[in-house]
């Protein structure tokens, strides 16, 4: 396993600057996730990691070895994609030794190798079929498998689950992290699906216009998003936003003109200013809903989800969401003034 050094990365396709002066640190053995929706840059940075975009500038060190015109054979990477790729004409078998084959690799080892990954992703009886006998969540196996074999340095993965139905999404999303704790192998991994990140990575990159907003654990960026976007982003439903300014006369609180929020306790990066227009975010499951609330609102839908349910309310225009675990009416509700989170208005950024 090695790890992975981009540095001031630089990728321009045609007039386009899809990514300027980004920086990412990968340690060995890491599993982490570039997240963002269409078009934030993630895939062009997996390729270019791969060698399949030319670098107009900065560098990209793999294992401590500059690979930043290296050709994508000599980069140590196992590459799967979002489509199969799969021949059509021959067995799960050969279609994973296919590159071992071209690269002239002794028959015994081809034979180990395929064995190895065939055992890790459950392929043994379908080894002699051809892709078009398999189903889809197991053409991707086998092209996992084919990375696999290869007992690359670094894995990358682009969207390899898009095309999967939800359940079989599940089930090869848990074969993955069980995977990786196998191989203990280097693994980025790209998707659009917060699920995905969420549940496979050990720190994940939130992604927008070929930026990074937010490079950390799920858990923390899921708690303190670094800014509005991250918030927004992360999240279902989203994180519920109120529009307000601070107050600092005594007690430092959050006003929105119907509500007064004690933020005494929350550990800003630095003191707010007095009327400081603010942006304040809380999450579906830290917002109380009681009879008692302070913040008085219509119900307007009510999404049973089987183990909660969400209870949309109705707060002077804003629609806001709350988890609740039993059948207990809305109305009302209070937000948990721990876990909040503040931004700028006029910056975005985090308080």
């Amino acid at each position: 396993m090695s790890n992975v050094s981009i540095r001031s990365l630089q990728i321009q396709l045609g007039a386009n600057k899809v990514i300027d002066s980004l920086d990412l640190e990968v340690d060995a053995g890491e599993f982490i996730v570039l997240l963002g929706p269409s078009g934030c840059g993630k895939s062009t940075l997996l390729h270019s990691i791969a060698g399949l975009n030319d670098a107009a500038g900065g560098s990209i060190r793999i294992g401590g070895r500059d690979m930043t015109y290296a050709d994508p054979k000599d980069r140590g990477i196992a590459l799967v994609f979002q489509s199969y790729a799969l021949y059509p004409t021959m067995n799960v078998e050969r279609n994973m030794s296919f590159g071992l084959r071209i690269n002239g690799t002794p028959k015994a080892e081809i034979e180990r190798r395929v064995a190895r990954a065939a055992e890790m992703l459950q392929l043994g009886p379908l080894l002699k079929r051809k892709p078009g006998q398999l189903s889809g969540g197991q053409r991707q196996r086998v092209a996992i498998g084919r990375a696999i074999v290869r007992e690359a340095d670094v894995f990358l993965f682009d969207e390899p689950l898009s095309n999967l139905d939800a359940k079989l999404r599940t089930e090869l999303r848990r074969e993955l992290k069980t995977l990786h704790r196998q191989l203990g192998a280097t693994m980025i991994y790209v998707t659009h699906d917060q699920v995905e990140a969420m549940t496979l990575a050990d720190r994940m990159a939130v992604m927008k216009g070929g930026a990074i907003q937010q490079f950390d654990t799920p858990d923390a960026i899921y708690r303190a998003p670094e800014n509005l976007f991250v918030a927004s982003f992360l999240g279902s439903p989203g994180m519920n936003l109120f529009r307000g300014r601070i107050e600092t006369d005594g007690a430092i609180r959050f006003t929105d003109g119907h509500m007064a929020l004690d933020l005494s306790h929350y550990p800003f990066r630095q003191r707010p200013a007095h009327g400081q227009s603010v942006v304040l975010g809380v999450r579906p499951e830290d917002v109380e809903v009681s009879a008692g609330g302070a913040c008085r609102a219509p119900v307007t839908l009510v999404e049973a989800m089987g183990a909660h349910r969400i209870v949309w309310h109705d707060y002077h225009g804003t629609q806001v969401a709350a988890i609740v675990q039993d059948d207990r009416p809305g109305g009302a509700f209070s937000l948990r003034a721990g876990q909040v989170s503040l931004f700028d208005e006029t910056s975005t950024q985090r308080l």
